[in-house]
């Protein structure tokens, strides 16, 4: 970082200067740079140490460095620079953060790709101006420089770093402890977030290890946040890059899984390694042991993700070996129960198969019971108030119920009942939207199966007969193709079904799946 009279200077002069938006991980990368956790990185490596760190885990003068650290930019910025020239690095909105002095600049083959072209890799000195403004877990935002000052303090001279982008529970506290009482340390809790990370899994993690911490003996354990997690690999090289953070940081020890592979190394990077202790709860003993200390035949009780996950969706406790119950609190606060979180139903079928008949239905059932809000996205209504520029080209269609999908994810994250009654004719889009919501709630694909004879005779629009005489041009079952789902999750036939008992069918599944409660 430069001093501030130096900042003012680059910031105006920066008016001149090749400029590069950073993406959000370039973000991360340049704010490790910045506070000195990458130390004793003073930029962006060149091409000859990204060789170097390569074949044999080094820079180009000899120290240890495992892996390379690169800056890509697009060929039409790339086109702009030569070595020596400034480039200001910028966050998205505009701000200039950092100059980056061009000492090396080479096309990385590896990365070309159509639709980004031909990418280039620039390396060079990087002068800080400003670190990236952040608006959350601001207490735990410290840099290096800060958090060595506070173990200085605080008078902690050991230091454990256990690096995590996960939530911890009762077995990694359990390990955690027994590593800091063999070592006699103190605990730094170094949670890793991505800054590509926005949703709300990352607070609830936050919230979770907050918890987790006040669990620990007062004054053992620190939580702080790290900007950039090493890649989620678990090699010999990221270990050596976890360790290196963690010296920069001012820890001693670094407690890892493979240990062991750290150790010829270790020494190099100032920092001793610490095997990560399988822990396994004991039922007769009522608490956990290492595993190679679990008595012959001793009973032994775990939950794996999927088993915690079903116990969250059907509102089940969680038993308190697992979790503290202040940990437990904060799972159940982001992942409430099924009939507690929004959901998407979406429809999918022919013009006049009743798709939209039977929504209305479905919501009208709803608003009776209560609890939620509903919102219904009617394919008509859609097309009036949210696509009205929009015809009916396949990549129109596609752009429309990306639109719906967007709209329906949104309800759901925040609690909502979303019910769409598009055509939806393409498989591929109606699975891009699956993949959209169903992270943030539940979706059920409902295929209004009613055959297309059916369907015609109906014709209340009179939209078959202007298709079939060429009035109406990409009519989906006449002149443009419609995709049966091989993955909907009820089908309905409405020539053998009214529209209540198909609502009843699909309330029906929504019940047997926990998305809404008995008798609602």
């Amino acid at each position: 970082m430069v001093d501030q009279q130096a900042a003012a200077e680059l910031v105006y002069a920066s008016r001149d200067f090749a400029s590069w938006d950073l993406t959000p991980s370039q973000l991360g990368l340049l704010e490790l740079l910045m506070n000195g956790a990458l130390s004793p990185l003073r930029g962006f490596m060149s091409r000859r140490d990204c060789d170097a760190a390569r074949s044999h885990m080094r820079l180009a003068d000899g120290q240890l460095w495992p892996m390379p650290i690169t800056l890509e930019i697009p060929e039409a910025v790339a086109d702009r620079l030569s070595p020596g020239d400034p480039l200001a690095l910028r966050d998205p909105e505009g701000v200039m953060l950092a100059v980056l002095y061009v000492d090396d600049l080479w096309c990385d083959e590896h990365n070309a790709n159509e639709r980004y072209g031909r990418r280039y890799c620039v390396g060079g000195r990087v002068d800080g101006v400003s670190l990236p403004t952040h608006h959350d877990h601001l207490a735990w935002r410290l840099t290096p420089t800060e958090l060595r000052a506070e173990f200085d303090v605080l008078g902690w001279r050991r230091v454990i770093a256990f690096q995590t982008g996960e939530i911890m529970h009762r077995r990694e506290r359990e390990a955690t402890l027994r590593a800091v009482s063999d070592a006699q340390a103190h605990l730094l809790i170094h949670a890793t977030i991505a800054p590509a990370e926005a949703g709300e899994s990352q607070y609830a993690r936050q919230r979770a290890l907050q918890a987790m911490l006040s669990t620990y003996p007062p004054g053992l354990a620190r939580l702080a946040v790290l900007p950039f997690g090493p890649p989620s690999s678990s090699t010999t090289r990221t270990k050596i890059l976890q360790a290196i953070v963690a010296k920069n940081y001012g820890c001693s020890h670094l407690l890892v899984r493979g240990a062991d592979e750290l150790l010829p190394h270790a020494w190099e990077i100032g920092i001793t390694p610490v095997p990560f202790p399988q822990m396994r709860y004991v039922d007769g003993l009522n608490k956990y042991v290492a595993s190679e200390e679990v008595p012959a035949g001793a009973a032994t009780s775990d939950l794996s993700a999927s088993e915690l996950e079903a116990r969250l969706d059907r509102g089940m406790d969680i038993p308190h070996w697992f979790d503290p119950p202040e940990v437990a609190a904060e799972l159940r606060k982001w992942h409430p129960a099924r009939h507690r979180q929004g959901c998407t139903i979406f429809f999918t079928g022919l013009s006049g198969s009743g798709k939209s008949t039977i929504a209305n239905v479905l919501r009208a059932n709803f608003l009776e019971a209560g609890g939620r809000p509903v919102t219904l996205l009617d394919g008509d209504l859609v097309r009036k108030h949210l696509s009205t520029e929009l015809g009916f080209s396949k990549e129109h269609r596609e752009i429309n119920i990306r639109r719906i999908g967007y709209v329906a994810s949104e309800i759901t994250k925040n609690g909502g009942i979303a019910i769409c009654a598009p055509i939806a004719p393409y498989d591929q889009t109606r699975k891009e939207v699956r993949r959209m919501i169903a992270p943030l709630g539940g979706f059920v694909l409902v295929h209004v199966s009613t055959p297309l004879a059916t369907c015609e005779h109906r014709d209340r629009k009179g939209l078959y007969a202007k298709a079939r005489a060429g009035l109406v041009k990409e009519f989906t079952g006449i002149s443009d193709p419609y995709e049966p789902p091989d993955d909907a999750d009820v089908v309905i036939d409405t020539t053998a079904a009214t529209p209540v008992e198909a609502a009843r069918q699909v309330a029906r599944f929504l019940e047997r799946e926990g998305f809404i409660e008995h008798n609602q």
